[in-house]
């Protein structure tokens, strides 16, 4: 008896240390995702500007730089919708931003990344800004998160910004509860660092998923006085000062407890910068209009991807990608099932791994409004479609935190871009390629049938219902 029971006691013992061995060598995922910044803000990308962002610089010299990045919308709570849900944000009826009024956001019948790898044994947690609804069945921690510390919505969605919201007063939450309101924005970007950093030293020995959704540089712009004037060049380069200041906190975090080579970050932006704010606002980098527009400064943003020991350093990918792809390739990675449901995003990780030929993503949507579709594009040609829009251009920006005015506009006829060769999308060559514009016509019928199109006034079955409450 005693024998046996010796024997089945290192048993247990090997099936245990087996079991925590594979638990460990389980891929975790960083997602930083930064909130306005635009493609033109990193010296990767070609910024302007003598300020240094080491951090930044060297995820990109070590990862693999992804030029072709779409956000789901131009905009902050579709595109985080997007990437949250591997869907189109019209398909599950997310328009707009909700404001603190507000009783709707994200259905709680939409998995989001946090619940796709909760069914793994993950830890997870979002630090920053959520933005998919405030109520609180739509919180993080209802939504697959097991901690939550940041803003539920907008950091201008406060009674001092310069485009006053009513009052409303803007809440510092830790999980369901309320810390401080209208706290000093200056102080965010280092505690959420704070805050990162403790979760990956404390689950370092298990796999986990960290959403670090920056409340900067979006204007009310606060930085830290470690960083206050330390640019040169104004407030929003100590902004992204701070900001590379914390991206080295979260890889010398990784890098430290030993798990760098089983972490994939990601490095990204919800949209492009919001321009009418001059000084206070980011640079596009060349591509045409902002955030609030479909043309590309508004959904093309900066993304890096970052995987020692897998991806090749110094890598660059040009293929068509979006937001709504990270969570079917985090899927395909961490073995996690998809949702029963549609979704609208591909597994990228043949892109990741370098796959020769590989181009999962073969056309992409740009939906804007309730949905309205305004572009198509296959990832070298862009069609747009007559539609209403705003538009910087015209404009004097704001200066000093100010907002500039920004014009109602019109594209009154249909417009072809050659994207490898106008990024600016100035030259309509729509008249130059009928073959072309027939073909993504087609495309973009296919998106009409799929999830309907308000400005032909065509609904669609297939767009499921918004969360309310």
């Amino acid at each position: 008896m005693t024998s046996k029971r010796l024997t089945i006691i290192p048993a247990l013992l090997l099936a245990g240390l087996t079991s925590c061995q594979k638990e460990s060598s389980r891929t975790n995922f960083v997602i930083i995702n930064l909130d306005d910044a635009g493609y033109g803000d990193f010296d990767f990308n070609g910024a302007y500007g003598d300020f240094p962002t080491p951090n930044i610089s060297e995820l990109a010299r070590e990862g693999m730089r992804f030029t072709h990045c779409l956000a789901a919308q131009p905009i902050s709570g579709p595109s985080r919708c997007g990437l949250m849900s591997g869907c189109y944000p019209n398909r599950v009826n997310f328009f707009e931003n909700p404001n603190p009024e507000d009783n709707w956001g994200l259905h709680p019948d939409e998995m989001t990344i946090a619940e796709l790898v909760k069914q793994k044994g993950y830890a997870t947690a979002i630090v920053g800004k959520w933005h998919l609804g405030h109520k609180l069945p739509l919180l993080p921690l209802q939504r697959g998160f097991d901690e939550f510390y940041g803003l539920p919505y907008s950091n201008d969605m406060w009674p001092y910004h310069v485009c006053d919201y009513h009052g409303y007063d803007l809440p510092l939450m830790s999980g369901n509860d309320t810390l401080a309101l209208n706290s000093d924005q200056s102080l965010l970007t280092t505690d959420y660092t704070t805050h990162a950093v403790e979760f990956i030293r404390k689950n370092k020995g298990k796999p986990f998923l960290l959403y670090v959704a920056h409340t900067m540089p979006h204007v009310p712009l606060a930085v830290s006085d470690k960083f206050k004037g330390k640019s040169g060049i104004g407030l929003y380069g100590d902004v992204i000062m701070e900001l590379d200041w914390s991206v080295g906190e979260v890889l010398k975090a990784l890098r430290e407890n030993g798990i760098e080579k089983r972490t994939l970050v990601i490095f990204t932006s919800d949209n492009g910068p919001w321009l009418c704010y001059g000084e206070h606002g980011g640079s596009a980098g060349g591509y045409r209009e902002g955030k609030q527009m479909t043309y590309e400064g508004g959904n093309h943003v900066p993304c890096v991807m970052y995987w020692k020991g897998r991806i090749q350093p110094g890598a660059i990918c040009n293929k068509l990608i979006s937001h709504i792809d990270f969570l079917p390739t985090i899927a395909q990675i961490s073995g996690a099932a998809l949702p029963d449901h549609k979704i609208d995003g591909v597994n990228i990780l043949p892109l990741i791994d370098g796959v020769p030929g590989a181009n999962p993503r073969e056309s992409f949507a740009y939906y804007y409004k309730r949905n309205d579709l305004e572009a198509v594009t296959d990832g070298v040609y862009k069609l747009v479609f007559p539609h209403k829009r705003k538009t910087y251009e015209g404009t004097f920006p704001g200066k000093d935190g100010a907002a500039g005015p920004m014009l109602v506009a019109e594209t009154k006829t249909c417009e072809l871009y050659d994207l490898r060769r106008d990024p600016g999308e100035r030259y309509n060559v729509y008249d130059s390629y009928p073959e072309v514009v027939e073909r993504l016509n087609r495309i973009a019928d296919q998106y009409r049938a799929d999830l309907g199109d308000d400005l032909r006034g065509i609904q669609s079955q297939n767009r499921r219902p918004i969360g309310r409450f």
